[in-house]
C-alpha cells in the first residue's frame, strides 16, 4: 500500500493530500530513509513522522485490505514505539 494510503487509513494524518505534503517536504520517514508517497510500505517497517514540535515513531503492524477502515480497525494497524516532544527556539 502507498505511504499516503497507509497514513489516511491508520489515522496518522487525516488527509491524503496533508500526507503528501508532509512527504513532499521531507518530513516523513520509512526505516530512517525519506519517503516519497509513493512508497509502498510494509508489515514491520517503520514509519517517523515529524510535526512541528513532536516526533512521532511506528511500526507497521499490518496493512488493511481497503483503503477505508474503521477507527477501531485503524489502531490496530500500528504501534506507537516512540513520540517525543521536541524542544522549540522559538517564543
Amino acid at each position: 500500500m502507498r505511504l499516503d494510503l497507509y497514513l489516511k487509513a491508520s489515522r496518522l494524518i487525516v488527509r491524503r493530500s496533508l500526507a503528501q505534503e508532509f512527504c513532499d517536504a521531507g518530513l516523513i520517514k520509512v526505516n530512517d530513509l525519506t519517503a516519497k508517497s509513493s512508497k509502498e510500505v510494509k508489515a514491520n517497517d517503520f514509519i517517523e513522522i515529524n510535526r512541528r514540535n513532536r516526533l512521532t515513531k511506528v511500526k507497521v503492524l499490518q496493512i488493511p485490505a481497503k483503503k477505508q477502515v474503521s477507527r477501531d480497525e485503524a489502531a490496530d494497524l500500528y504501534e506507537i514505539v516512540s513520540e517525543e516532544i521536541l524542544e522549540s527556539d522559538e517564543f
